[in-house]
């Protein structure tokens, strides 16, 4: 197991508290002062997938350069890990990312922990945290745009089964953007694999702001 990702396991473990988060923050601890530079939170896997994925289309190895991209399971979890990673844990550089349904979380938090006054939305930005509108699907749909995921969803083997989710009474009205992102979120997993297959597809030009702000942050 490569440093990062006992990093990434540990810090997981210290935020969820518990019996073994003592141990965890030391383990943690220990491998950041061994070269974590600075810790990206989102909100899970995909996310996590995507940015390291547009990273690698950047020329860029995020965990070479001690950048550890850390899922939070969700973005209620936020303050638990900026009390770890914040100025009372590691007191690490932070950025991160979000839906916009969850934005209020990552203000409160942020301001809570002492990273920031009064943030607004715009405002988050400047402390390296961006917000998906509506979130990381909805974003990579639009700059793919849609022939351009159904093109991925082809290649991927999962046409016939998006077809069939199409053909679903509740599905069958609405436009196919907002099938695309249902469609995704329908299978354990998926949203992680569609996550990379799509910035795989994307054109590098059309990258969404809040990935491509973020990436140039850190």
């Amino acid at each position: 197991m490569d440093e990062l990702r006992r990093f990434r396991l540990a810090l997981i473990a210290w935020a969820a508290g518990g019996e073994g988060a003592g141990a965890a923050a030391v383990v943690a601890r220990e491998l950041a002062d061994g070269g974590v530079r600075t810790i990206v939170l989102v909100e899970g896997s995909s996310d996590q997938v995507a940015l390291e994925a547009l990273a690698t289309r950047y020329g860029r190895d995020l965990g070479a350069e001690g950048v550890a991209v850390v899922p939070l399971g969700g973005a209620t979890s936020i303050g638990r890990f900026l009390d770890v990673c914040g100025p009372a844990g590691l007191g690490l550089p932070l950025a991160g990312l979000c839906d916009i349904g969850e934005e209020r979380h990552f203000r409160h938090h942020l301001e809570r922990v002492g990273l920031g006054s009064g943030l607004t939305h715009a405002s988050l930005e400047t402390y390296g945290f961006h917000v998906c509108v509506a979130d990381l699907e909805d974003e990579l749909i639009r700059a793919v745009g849609a022939e351009g995921v159904q093109q991925v969803i082809e290649a991927q083997g999962e046409l016939r089964p998006f077809n069939t989710f199409q053909s679903q009474p509740a599905q069958r009205e609405r436009p196919v953007e907002h099938q695309l992102r249902r469609f995704m979120g329908t299978r354990s997993g998926r949203k992680a694999l569609y996550a990379q297959a799509l910035v795989a597809h994307l054109h590098l030009e059309r990258v969404p702001r809040p990935l491509e702000r973020l990436l140039t942050h850190v």
